[in-house]
């Protein structure tokens, strides 16, 4: 009787202990959800579910609340499975970030369904409808941003190609929502880039596009070329042909980049567009005036320019006509860069597909230096440096060839440099404005170079039309791109600059695609063997029908019968053959897919059920042997 109670109690308490451990269970789970609200761990190769930290200080700097309207067409993208993730993985990044605004940033997610209001909100923000599958639908999926003073700023599609960019093209979003003053950029050019009085025709000269376009996006102050001083107030300095300034000019360059001033200066070897060097040139005066350097500024960073060598590129060499009785012909020394020149990693360039430049210099890192050196644009590896020299008075771009070796490098014609850097002037030169000396940046330094002016010019990217009395213009290359993206990274927060782009959340399968690399030279192999096999049978299948063919007898001999029933049946091997190599191109990826699955859906919960199962016996015989213990003692 007391051994079927103590069974009874043990079977209560037994009972009551899972009840207590399931309670314990569920409030624990409760807990951790409220006290790791939010606790991430990211153990992606390339971290692509953490915020950089540039992110992280724009997000902690808000001080007015962002509403953000996340649009994407659940239903117009049900066969894009690609898209679909695409879209899960900018949610994820938008809920990330609205987490770690500690309530500044209000994310809002909206399926515009055909003619409803919310695909009439995502008309009126000007998001992009994309046509999207064979039904005629409309895929929206973009994202729109307001602030508390009715600002507006939109991101009209996501383009899966540029996920690398995308962390940095929301926080650019949140913080132009943030800051809504333009940024003020200071101008210093010894080059007619706006519009002026033109002395050799009597009238006005119109200015350059591209330097329109940016007046048009930043709130230009244009500066003398003899200044001693840059007002603290402007965020950026743009500097075009820099050509013999003075010591106190580039002292005055010199601290405000050491104050940690944002520049970008653009410096030619020859500058094609200098209206004041060319009508030198034709009063017999020398070219040598065309150059143009930052000169001890690029020496104290850490750089290195030549204003006596021009680049020439055989490969990407334009073709252009230099005067009007000559027919076109390669000009090695005007390039008209593509993509594959352009840095896909920096945000300045990663979306360009080409850029225009004539008689352009390169740039390169001083041996020793300690600057970050990231090339922009670079030349193809058939390309040379040629004497500025040679091409003061070309008589044709075909004797630029004369003696051209390509050396099989590829030289940087735009570059940034980042770092710590150090002052060019060991004390203030005579002129200079009275004020501290700063030796060197307080933190890493943000420059563009370029190294040449052309590309700035109207000819090398935009073509003119006159209509109705409007000047019109259409571009064809991408260099006033160039000059926008440039001007408008580095007017951005450092925070801003430092995001950078990451590798893509499209993983390549590296494993199935060196499996189809090696099962297709091994099979591809066979197959050619197969191929020779074939042509050579039917060639001699050929030969024995045409003997036939020439004799008189319809038949054959027994020896030639017995040839030519072998050869069919050997052609109906190899054609066999064939087909079954062909149909086994992808054996081995799929039996990869199946291994794969066996380990997801059953090796990997088998060897979780024998890991527990070996954890319940080795507590129970802890038991076993505990209570033993005790009741010894």
């Amino acid at each position: 009787m007391s051994n079927n109670k103590s069974t009874a109690g043990r079977k209560v308490f037994g009972l009551g202990a899972l009840v207590a451990l399931a309670l314990l269970f569920i409030g624990v789970t409760i807990l951790l959800t409220f006290a790791l609200r939010g606790a991430r761990l990211d153990l992606t190769e390339s971290k692509l579910y953490s915020i950089a930290p540039g992110t992280q200080n724009i997000l902690a700097s808000l001080q007015e609340p962002i509403n953000l309207y996340f649009f994407f067409s659940q239903e117009a993208s049900r066969q894009s499975p690609q898209i679909r993730a695409y879209a899960q993985r900018v949610q994820e990044l938008l809920e990330e970030m609205a987490q770690r605004s500690k309530g500044k940033l209000r994310l809002n997610v909206v399926d515009p369904q055909p003619f409803s209001e919310d695909e009439d909100r995502a008309t009126e923000f000007g998001l992009q409808a994309v046509p999207f599958g064979g039904q005629g639908e409309s895929l929206y999926f973009g994202l729109a941003g307001t602030n508390s003073t009715d600002g507006r700023e939109i991101i009209p599609f996501f383009q899966p190609d540029k996920e690398e960019f995308l962390e940095y093209d929301v926080a650019s979003l949140i913080h132009r929502l943030e800051n809504t003053k333009r940024a003020k950029l200071g101008l210093i050019a010894a080059l007619p880039v706006d519009a002026s009085f033109d002395p050799a025709s009597g009238g006005m000269r119109p200015g350059w596009a591209s330097i329109a376009q940016i007046h048009q996006l930043f709130d230009v102050q244009t500066l003398a070329t003899d200044i001693a001083e840059i007002a603290p107030d402007i965020d950026t300095l743009m500097i075009v042909h820099p050509r013999e300034l003075s010591p106190k000019t580039l002292y005055a360059i010199d601290q405000f980049v050491m104050r940690g001033g944002k520049l970008i200066a653009f410096m030619d070897p020859q500058s094609e567009n200098d209206p004041q060097a060319a009508q030198m040139a034709q009063m017999g005066g020398m070219a040598g005036g065309r150059s143009s350097t930052l000169g001890p500024l690029l020496d104290a960073w850490g750089v290195t320019y030549d204003p006596g060598q021009i680049l020439g590129d055989r490969e990407l060499g334009l073709t252009v006509s230099l005067q009007a009785n000559q027919p076109p012909s390669q000009h090695i020394a005007i390039v008209g860069f593509n993509r594959a020149s352009m840095n896909g990693k920096d945000v300045v360039t990663s979306a360009l597909d080409s850029i225009n430049v004539m008689t352009a210099g390169v740039l390169g890192r001083k041996e020793g230096a300690t600057i970050e050196f990231e090339p922009l644009i670079q030349s193809s590896t058939n390309a040379a440096l040629l004497p500025a020299a040679k091409l003061a008075f070309l008589p044709d771009s075909q004797s630029l060839l004369d003696g051209f070796k390509a050396t099989g490098e590829r030289y940087a014609v735009a570059a940034r440099i980042h770092g710590k850097l150090k002052s060019a002037f060991p004390s203030a030169p005579e002129g200079a404005t009275a004020g501290q000396a700063l030796k060197e940046t307080a933190g890493d330094a943000n420059i563009i170079l370029v190294a040449d002016t052309d590309i700035l010019a109207d000819p090398l990217w935009v073509r003119t039309q006159n209509v109705f009395g409007q000047r019109m213009m259409m571009a064809w290359a991408n260099n006033g791109d160039f000059l926008a993206n440039a001007i408008d990274n580095l007017a951005g927060s450092s925070d801003l600059i430092s995001i950078r782009g990451r590798q893509s959340f499209f993983r390549p399968f590296t494993k199935v695609d060196e499996l189809r690399r090696r099962a297709d030279d091994r099979l591809r192999a066979t197959e050619k063997q197969l191929d020779e096999e074939l042509r050579d049978t039917e060639q001699k299948l050929t030969q024995l029908q045409a003997s036939r063919a020439n004799q008189e007898e319809l038949t054959l001999s027994p020896e030639q019968e017995a040839e030519l029933t072998r050869f069919t049946q050997e052609r109906g091997r190899i054609r066999k053959e064939l087909r079954e190599v062909r149909r086994s191109l992808d054996v081995e990826i799929e039996g990869l897919g199946s291994r794969l699955k066996l380990i997801n859906i059953a090796l990997i919960p088998t060897l979780i059920a024998i890991a527990a199962i070996a954890l319940a016996i080795t507590r129970r015989r802890r038991l076993r042997a505990g209570r033993a213990a005790a009741h010894t003692g």
